[in-house]
């Protein structure tokens, strides 16, 4: 008897009644893609993201393919590289509801007296701490919206 596997699923919208995304489907996942990598090019331009910044918060993705990205998009980024990117294009939001867009941008970068961040910026928490520190930065930005 083959194994059932049970599909990773995320919210297409908190605020849609949409069926959820299953981002283990392969064809979930080359639909994604194409609009993921052009958002994170323009996430990494507002927040002003070094090339070993960005490699490291999307995984373990190289310079040469970050910038192989900006001229021909891949196929798929896969489960955990489209995990990454949602965290972070959901902060990149969730910061423009809160602040202007100048504080918004330079949010990542500033220092954070919050318990969770403990005086480090957000930017070096996530860098560290992949998605599990990008899922608590998001959840800070949400309960700060009232969205929590």
């Amino acid at each position: 008897m083959p194994a059932t596997r049970t599909p990773v699923r995320h919210p297409a919208s908190r605020f849609e009644t949409q069926a959820w995304v299953d981002l283990a489907d392969p064809a979930e996942q080359a639909r994604l893609t194409p609009a993921t990598v052009r958002a994170m090019h323009r996430l990494v331009e507002a927040w002003a993201l070094t090339v070993p910044e960005v490699c490291t918060l999307l995984g373990d993705v190289s310079p040469s393919t970050w910038h192989a990205w900006a001229r021909s998009t891949p196929r798929s980024l896969g489960v955990d590289r489209l995990t990454r990117a949602s965290y972070l294009l959901g902060i990149y939001a969730g910061l423009h509801v809160l602040y202007d867009d100048a504080l918004a941008d330079e949010w990542v970068r500033l220092p954070n007296t919050n318990p969770l961040l403990a005086g480090e910026s957000p930017l070096a928490v996530m860098m560290r701490g992949g998605i599990p520190a990008m899922a608590q930065v998001r959840a800070l930005i949400d309960a700060r919206r009232g969205g929590a």
